[in-house]
């Protein structure tokens, strides 16, 4: 229906999905740093978007003559449309916080634990 370039931000992405393809069915793009943020705020607005493994997007990719951008989307968008991926289930924004709370504690911890260890060393010497 359309190929293009757009700013990876929710508004701009949902401006010109609403614009360019306001009937589509599925909305697929790959896990990444911005992916959970993305999927969030686009299904806020009640887009229909999938997000795709990577791993399996890579593989699924890997097969193809000339490997750019351009054509990552393009296949990306192959396998959305055929069918031929495995979703993501992107986690709420209560258990993403949950889970960096959980993951700073331990960092925490295992800091104090070192620098304890590194005290205790220097006062044995």
């Amino acid at each position: 229906v359309f190929q293009g370039k757009a700013k990876s931000d929710p508004g701009a992405l949902t401006e010109l999905l609403r614009k360019r393809a306001p009937h589509a069915e599925r909305i697929g793009f790959e896990t990444g740093a911005m992916s959970s943020w993305l999927w969030h705020e686009l299904k806020r607005v009640g887009l229909p978007v999938v997000c795709i493994d990577a791993r399996h997007a890579k593989a699924a990719l890997s097969v193809r003559m000339n490997k750019s951008d351009e054509n990552d989307a393009r296949g990306l968008a192959e396998l959305v449309r055929v069918g031929w991926y495995r979703e993501v289930k992107v986690k709420s924004a209560e258990s993403q916080a949950t889970r960096s709370m959980l993951v700073a504690r331990s960092r925490l911890v295992e800091i104090r634990r070192d620098l304890e260890n590194q005290t205790r060393s220097m006062l044995k010497e």
